[in-house]
């Protein structure tokens, strides 16, 4: 899967906040991301994170 920092993801399930899109901030075994809802960093497995992931918003879109 081609995951850019900088990229916003929608998860499957949603934050307790209520968002399901979260910035990825680091990439490599695991991901750093930020939940776009209230700013909340979690570190998650890189398989665990691609499994979960619905949909990718380029970091460079218009």
């Amino acid at each position: 899967m081609d995951i850019q920092i900088g990229d916003i993801i929608t998860m499957k399930k949603q934050h307790p906040c209520g968002s399901r899109e979260w910035q990825v901030l680091r990439i490599g075994a695991d991901f750093r991301l930020k939940c776009q809802g209230c700013g909340h960093q979690i570190m998650i497995a890189r398989p665990k994170a691609e499994k979960n992931i619905r949909k990718v918003q380029r970091a460079n879109e218009d």
